[in-house]
């Protein structure tokens, strides 16, 4: 049974390592026109911090050095994303509200979260509060492509 689970985990790390590598298209497109055009920053910085925390778990939990190591890959990818927005944000005001938002969540937020869990807490109590974090901003990750549609809806209304 142990070998099955770890044969399941290979296979769930691929499957993220493709969801991570799946906006290439959308970024190939930004370079070439060299503006992030219609495309929003909130998804990339959410999944770069979903990636972090989810990392930060890895390593706290003994023996998950899958989940650490899938996310590290996602951290990169992520970060490459969130870079390319700095860079190609047509505006400064756009560039200003990604580095606003990278500030609070990806800064802010995560070394609070490590912080926090740092100080607090210990053993089995650090690991789940970790986890429960990490599930929470699974849901946000997930939802944060659909501020974009309702900001696209909304807009196109």
């Amino acid at each position: 049974m142990k070998d099955l689970s770890f044969y399941v985990g290979v296979i769930g790390s691929i499957i993220s390592v493709l969801m991570f590598l799946a906006p290439v298209r959308t970024f190939w497109r930004i370079i070439k026109h060299r503006s992030t055009e219609e495309f929003q920053s909130l998804p990339y910085i959410c999944t770069l911090l979903n990636s972090s925390l989810w990392t930060y778990y890895g390593i706290t939990r003994p023996g998950s050095y899958l989940v650490a190591t899938v996310n590290g890959f996602g951290i990169l990818v992520e970060a490459v994303y969130v870079t390319l927005f700095f860079i190609y944000a047509p505006t400064k005001a756009m560039r200003a509200k990604t580095a606003i938002i990278f500030g609070i969540l990806d800064v802010g937020f995560l070394g609070a979260a490590i912080a926090a869990t740092r100080l607090a807490l210990e053993g089995e109590a650090r690991i789940d509060a970790i986890g429960f974090m990490c599930a929470g901003l699974n849901i946000i990750m997930y939802a944060s492509p659909l501020s974009a549609m309702v900001i696209n809806y909304l807009l196109n209304s």
